[in-house]
């Protein structure tokens, strides 16, 4: 059962932020119990830049050692909150791009029991994307339809926003260990909690693009991004769908391959053998060809949308 007035905390990751990093903990409503700063060893000494210059209780430092990551500089965070007794977790980022004005109204899924998992959606309206810069509207775009079959979770717009709030039942689920410390943070996080089935909710929200620069390069979602889902597709498949229990995406999925395969094979290598004898492809090779392919094609998206219907739909704080 969700909490009648559950414990909120706040995780900031820092890494050259210095420059928003006080507005964004000024502007923390008194909700919200505690706030981590998360000091992923900043060149900018973010964390010893706050503690100087803020006189908020709340607060709570971590300082890393060595640079992990966006993710695991959240995941340090996660790690305390849970010690703490905290029952709702917010992820914000340090950078200003992030309404903490929004942080009540991001976690109100799952603080009131109707999600595990909630995270900011700028894509919600047109009126949204016009103050995003394009190559973020791309990116998210591109890699949204692979974050869907990699996540599981198709009702789902947009998978790289870091505004997010989680239940700790949610965060006890999955082992945080093993979640990727890279800006791929994200969409592991979502791959583990479909996995743990746990329902993830969007809410709507306007992101603020000012002066900051991204941290992120391009050339590393390039690298990294691809073969990462790719993975995780694999996985999530495999373990939803052959390790955990067999139903009937099970046999739907590797028979649709198989057709498709056949039938691609089977026109090619006939129009191939034909075209070296001098003679036309045979009816009879065309419509087995075009048979297989259209009922390989049928079965593959037969098993899709048996994937859609089976995204969690009961958050585990109810169970």
């Amino acid at each position: 059962m969700q909490e009648t007035n559950p414990q909120i905390a706040a995780v900031i990751p820092c890494y050259k932020v210095t420059e928003h990093i006080l507005d964004v903990v000024e502007s923390i409503g008194p909700e919200v119990s505690t706030i981590y700063i998360v000091d992923d060893a900043c060149p900018d000494r973010s964390g010893e830049f706050v503690q100087k210059r803020s006189n908020d209780k709340r607060i709570n430092y971590i300082f890393h050692a060595e640079n992990k990551g966006v993710g695991g500089a959240v995941v340090s965070g996660y790690k305390a909150a849970l010690e703490s007794g905290a029952d709702v977790v917010v992820k914000l980022d340090g950078d200003g791009q992030m309404d903490p004005a929004l942080l009540m109204a991001i976690s109100k899924p799952v603080r009131e029991g109707n999600a595990d998992y909630s995270k900011g959606d700028r894509f919600d309206s047109l009126e949204n994307l016009f103050g995003m810069p394009r190559i973020r509207i791309f990116g998210n775009a591109v890699l949204s339809l692979w974050a869907k079959l990699s996540t599981g979770y198709w009702s789902m717009t947009d998978p790289t926003n870091g505004y997010t709030a989680i239940h700790r039942r949610a965060l006890e689920a999955i082992n945080l260990d093993k979640v990727r410390s890279s800006y791929f943070f994200e969409s592991d996080m979502l791959f583990r909690l479909n996995i743990a089935n746990c329902v993830v909710a969007d809410v709507p929200m306007v992101a603020r693009y000012g002066k900051e620069s991204s941290n992120l390069k391009i050339h590393k979602i390039l690298l990294e991004f691809p073969w990462r889902h790719s993975v995780n597709t694999f996985k999530r498949i495999f373990y939803r769908y052959y390790l955990r229990e067999w139903n009937v995406g099970s046999f739907e999925l590797p028979a649709g391959i198989l057709l498709i395969v056949f039938g691609s094979w089977f026109g090619l290598t006939s129009f191939l053998s034909a075209t070296a004898a001098g003679v036309s492809t045979t009816a009879g090779q065309a419509t087995g060809s075009a048979v297989s392919l259209i009922l390989g094609v049928q079965l593959m998206l037969s098993f899709i949308s048996y994937d859609v219907q089976s995204e969690p739909r009961i958050p585990r704080q109810r169970r």
